[in-house]
């Protein structure tokens, strides 16, 4: 993630937009290289039950690398009850 200053924000916010929209990318705003905001895309789909903090993440795709695993279980292995 890029670390751009409040005063450049200002200047290309349209820009900076038009960026994290294309190109799902997101910035950091801040001073002196270190970011106080970030700007991100909003995201398309949002689960009113899960908290700010997994919405972040689930739309800012930290849970992407999951795609690349195997699956270990079944459905039928998820139904099943446990007594």
């Amino acid at each position: 993630m890029k670390i751009i200053s409040t005063t450049v924000a200002r200047k290309q916010l349209g820009h900076l937009i038009e960026t994290v929209r294309e190109h799902n990318s997101a910035f950091g705003i801040g001073r002196r290289n270190r970011a106080e905001a970030i700007l991100i895309k909003y995201p398309e789909y949002i689960n009113l039950t899960l908290d700010p903090w997994t919405q972040f993440a689930a739309n800012g795709g930290g849970f992407d690398f999951w795609a690349d695993e195997p699956e270990l279980y079944s459905i039928k292995d998820i139904k099943r009850r446990y007594d």
